[in-house]
């Protein structure tokens, strides 16, 4: 169903005066792959080098952070959940009344696309579609047609030996956004919320925050949906607490039902974190990774436990695997 697209090459001559000389100082932006220029950037139909990827100042997303988002990986030349991570796409831009001008099909090409002029098979993909251009009033009326960008990159949040020794995460004052606000059920641009909990979990010297809802009941982290294990049962927040609703969330659910543990979505305190046989992370650019202090409480035995390990076993296998996404180069 999805094929390369049969203008690209028609494209790819139309842009060619975006392209400039490759600058020694990008190189590494894939597994196994040495890029010698700089990556494309994808902005309306067009690709950019990096050093000239630019939108106007006028954009509402810069403006206001009015517009939506997805994270995506690629693992071993297949995205993984690609189609998911295009489905909440646009159940973010209708939540906020944003008229995406491509369909999902052409979208996944625009994502494939992208990928394969910057010749990735790993990568961190950073889809973006804001409201547009308009002028300094709020009114999105003004915004005439929505900016589309895709970025593909890589990131890392951690050091190598986070999956070895985890992390320390810091329960901090900032409360996530209610879900009758500005929800993070909505992957919105609007990350106020979660930057201003990341500066606190910083200074206090943590490696993460972690967020409670108005109700005094645990979240999720910042950018990361959050997992308790006792007693071998793995307990998670309700997205009733505000938080998003995560792909890689329902993935290591779906794992660990296999696997023969119990899943249960509740309300969680943090006495429940501070007493938890074992806790982490889950999220596209987290993946999995384990927390192993909280607020100076250690969890467990201050190390990965074996239901977090088993579970990232079981994940580290999927990866790659092309029932599990769309291929880059099929």
């Amino acid at each position: 169903m999805f094929q390369k697209d049969p203008n690209s090459t028609a494209k790819a001559s139309k842009t060619a005066k975006h392209i400039s000389t490759p600058n020694p100082h990008f190189c590494f932006y894939g597994k196994g792959i040495n890029l010698d220029k700089e990556p494309l950037i994808y902005i309306d139909g067009e690709y950019y080098p990096k050093s000239q990827a630019k939108i106007s100042v006028f954009d509402h997303g810069l403006l206001y952070g009015d517009g939506v988002f997805e994270g995506i990986r690629a693992y071993k030349g297949v995205v993984f959940k690609l189609k998911e991570h295009i489905d909440r796409l646009y159940n973010s831009a209708k939540a906020i009344m944003l008229d995406i001008p491509l369909t999902k099909e052409e979208m996944i090409n625009a994502v494939l696309e992208t990928l394969r002029k910057n010749s990735m098979r790993d990568a961190y993909i950073r889809l973006i579609v804001t409201r547009g251009v308009g002028d300094l009033g709020l009114d999105p009326r003004k915004c005439r047609k929505p900016t589309v960008i895709i970025i593909a990159d890589r990131i890392t949040l951690y050091s190598g030996e986070t999956r070895e020794k985890g992390i320390k995460a810091m329960i901090v004052w900032v409360r996530r956004n209610p879900v009758d606000t500005a929800s993070h059920e909505i992957k919105s641009l609007n990350y106020l919320n979660s930057i201003l909990g990341k500066i606190e979990a910083n200074i206090a010297g943590f490696d993460e925050a972690i967020c409670l809802d108005k109700n005094g009941y645990v979240s999720e982290g910042v950018g990361e949906n959050l997992f308790i294990v006792k007693n071998g049962k793995l307990i998670t927040p309700p997205s009733s607490t505000g938080l998003l609703v995560g792909i890689t969330r329902e993935v290591i659910m779906k794992l660990a039902e296999k696997l023969g543990y119990m899943v249960v979505e509740r309300n969680v305190t943090p006495a429940d974190l501070f007493t938890a046989d074992e806790a982490f992370f889950t999220g596209t650019a987290a993946e999995i990774t384990p927390i192993t202090e909280i607020n100076k409480r250690i969890i467990g035995v201050g190390k990965p436990g074996p239901v977090t390990r088993n579970l990232m076993d079981a994940f580290e296998k999927i990866l790659g695997d092309p029932a599990e996404g769309i291929p880059i180069y099929a």
